[in-house]
């Protein structure tokens, strides 16, 4: 699988890390026991089109929003995560 960059062009699978499912948001500080439990073990195994985190590790350091097919690994699209780490890369 190779993955088209937005700052650094089309790279090898291997230069990027899996950093996790980019759709559940985290609870807020002082959530409950069940909303924070939820959080980290309840998760959906979807099969076919889902959003994910990448860490570009071997190139530009950058986070990743990569929109891709479970089933196909197809890449519809990439896109530079948005928050702190996003904002460290894009100039």
């Amino acid at each position: 699988m190779r993955i088209v960059c937005p700052f650094c062009g089309e790279r090898e699978l291997g230069e990027f890390t899996y950093l996790g499912d980019a759709k559940p948001l985290r609870p807020a500080a002082g959530g409950s026991e069940d909303e924070v439990f939820d959080y980290v073990y309840l998760r959906d195994n979807i099969a076919g089109e889902t959003s994910e985190h990448w860490y570009h590790g071997g190139g530009c350091r950058a986070w990743l929003k990569i929109a891709r097919n479970t089933l196909t690994h197809e890449i519809s699209s990439v896109e530079p995560a948005a928050g702190v780490g996003a904002r460290q890369v894009a100039k």
